[in-house]
């Protein structure tokens, strides 16, 4: 069986690669990325393609542009590189390509006979753009909705699919909610590199640091941290903030009154970097609205640090409740309160919880899990295919 993965950029896709390349069974991994950016990938030089021609003149400048402009610029560097992709599609069993850039390319690999999946990194578009402009509008943000092109695409990629991809049970029930065939809608939940995140240090004793790693946007639900940690009532309470800075967000959070005059941000970090402030963190919170699974779970497990997060993200998947880590319901900020006070006020509770969660990633076994799961699921798809063939010709 020979695979071949379609990306704009990088995401899980390249994790994907290097479990299928151990099997043996990766043909390529088209990106959007250009060479350069996948140097570190530990690929061999002939596993990947790229064609960098939209994708990295929009990473380079498209914050200069207003959103119409990379709206439009997004758009047609994803149909540019699902067209490139259908073009020089290899010889293969399987395609997988992200989702939102794969019909052109997963029509073309169904005309030879192959098989096509669908790979979606988060909820069912259409419960995506619904929870967004619920947000934006509970909290006085303006948003014009997800390109209702994009919206369109995907929902014919799902039906066009041989099989659809999730990482979380909660995308897989996202897309049961839009009526979807559960049957086709395959859970695959990601792993964690633990070469890269491990144990670095330890939390502060008589503290209660709290990090929150990713973006400031209504989508990860910071506004609902914000106010659970200004809730929180513990003597020595920090909450460090991992990611670019949006002072537009900050704004509007100062306006609500919602932002903590002593929230310390740390900008973007590098993976080992955010691996020694995971380690050195109580608890890592993920609050978000809307989230295919969040990495971030599974990465601060890994350096020993309790994830706390909504229940719309991958922690059902990530997590056993109440024993590595702790589950609120999405949007909820007095049940986040609740949560981080119970961890606050219980150190040998939160100690056991953090060694739960280096013992439940050591039987994760990094991306192996993921690997394996991918692996048998393509497997079955193309030996079901084989056997459909085999009794038409008969």
């Amino acid at each position: 069986m020979k695979v071949v993965l379609s990306t704009p950029g990088r995401f899980h896709t390249f994790d994907l690669a290097r479990q299928l390349h151990q099997r043996g069974a990766l043909r390529t991994v088209f990106s959007g990325y250009p060479r350069f950016k996948l140097k570190n990938e530990h690929l061999p030089h002939d596993k990947i393609r790229t064609w960098p021609w939209l994708q990295t003149p929009y990473m380079a400048v498209a914050g200069r542009f207003s959103a119409g402009i990379r709206r439009e610029w997004e758009w047609q560097g994803q149909r540019a590189l699902d067209a490139h992709v259908a073009r020089k599609l290899p010889h293969c069993d399987v395609l997988v390509a992200l989702s939102g850039g794969g019909l052109q390319s997963g029509i073309k690999a169904q005309s030879r006979g192959n098989i096509y999946v669908c790979d979606r990194g988060s909820a069912h578009i259409r419960v995506q753009d619904q929870l967004m402009r619920s947000e934006a509008e509970r909290w006085g943000f303006a948003f014009e909705g997800i390109d209702p092109r994009v919206i369109d695409m995907e929902e014919q990629e799902y039906a066009q699919a041989d099989a659809i991809t999730v990482p979380s049970t909660f995308s897989q029930r996202s897309f049961a909610a839009q009526g979807v065939d559960t049957n086709r809608v395959h859970l695959l939940p990601y792993g964690v590199d633990v070469s890269r995140f491990r144990p670095d240090g330890e939390a502060t004793p008589g503290r209660f640091d709290i990090l929150y790693a990713g973006s400031m946007t209504l989508n990860k639900g910071v506004p609902y941290l914000l106010k659970a940690f200004r809730a929180l009532s513990h003597p020595a309470k920090r909450l460090w903030i991992a990611g670019t800075p949006d002072e537009a967000f900050i704004t509007r959070m100062k306006a609500l009154r919602l932002w903590p005059d002593d929230v310390q941000l740390l900008g973007h970090l590098p993976q080992d970097e955010l691996a020694r402030r995971m380690s050195r963190s109580h608890v890592l919170v993920l609050p978000s609205m809307q989230d295919g699974f969040g990495m971030v779970l599974s990465q601060a497990m890994a350096c020993g640090c309790v994830p706390v997060a909504s229940s719309h993200t991958g922690a059902w998947d990530a997590f056993d409740d109440g024993i590595s880590g702790l589950v609120f319901p999405a949007g909820d900020a007095d049940a986040l309160t609740d949560k981080l006070q119970f961890l606050a006020d219980q150190p040998a509770q939160l100690q056991a919880m953090r060694n739960a969660a280096l013992q439940a990633v050591q039987h994760i076994g990094g991306w192996q899990r993921y690997g394996d799961q991918a692996y048998s699921l393509y497997q079955s798809l193309v030996t079901a295919s084989h056997a459909r063939a085999l009794h038409r010709g008969q």
